[in-house]
């Protein structure tokens, strides 16, 4: 049986990937700009700041690369705040573990405050003893330290812990690590869900089929 579990939170614990191919959208029709038709494409595989460059030259917009930052992220922002939804199933599962006192604690490359407001207004924050970011840590999830300090936090050693990402690196530096791997599938991960596949101890095409790890 495991006696922790680790918990990325976008494409794992929330449907949450999506905002960031409309984020731009959004931002535009909020200054009252009509956005191109697909821009939603065309903006995703960019880096905010060739996204905001990419904006402000191609709609000839007043505004600095600095105010359409601050807008975009208000845009994300708000979105955590009041849209974002649990992937399905999900909450069953964090019960299941709830009630079998097995310790859970979220590590994300995320946003902290966006993290604890949306788990908060979904009601899944009291599952979780701590919220631990990589931005605190200043380590990504290509470095194992992020899961071995939630392990340190949880009390547990790393093969009594399930770490649960959506996100093929993060699965492997976890899995090198010595943490037993989950991979959620997500609508971010279509290319490297072959490599998840390969690499993880336990996949799931949906948290439906949770029933079926060794807890």
């Amino acid at each position: 049986m495991i006696r922790g579990a680790i918990f990325d939170v976008d494409g794992t614990l929330l449907d949450s990937m999506g905002i960031w191919e409309v984020a731009g959208v959004r931002y535009l029709e909020n200054i009252q700009v009509e956005p191109e038709p697909g821009l939603s494409k065309i903006l995703y595989p960019m880096t905010i700041e060739e996204g905001v460059a990419y904006t402000k030259e191609h709609y000839n917009l007043p505004q600095s690369a600095e105010e359409i930052t601050q807008g975009l992220l208000m845009v994300v922002r708000d979105f955590y705040y009041k849209e974002v939804q649990a992937k399905k199933d999900v909450i069953e599962f964090l019960e299941k573990l709830y009630t079998n006192k097995i310790p859970m604690i979220i590590a994300t490359a995320g946003h902290k405050e966006y993290a604890e407001a949306a788990l908060k207004r979904l009601g899944m924050d009291h599952y979780f003893q701590e919220i631990r970011t990589c931005s605190e840590l200043g380590r990504g999830k290509h470095e194992p330290e992020i899961y071995l300090q939630c392990a340190s936090i949880v009390g547990r050693k790393p093969e009594e812990i399930m770490v649960f990402e959506d996100a093929g690196y993060a699965i492997e530096t976890a899995k090198n690590a010595g943490f037993i791997t989950v991979g959620i599938r997500d609508m971010s991960n279509g290319d490297d869900w072959q490599q998840i596949r390969e690499t993880a101890d336990y996949v799931l095409e949906d948290w439906s089929e949770a029933g079926k790890l060794p807890l």
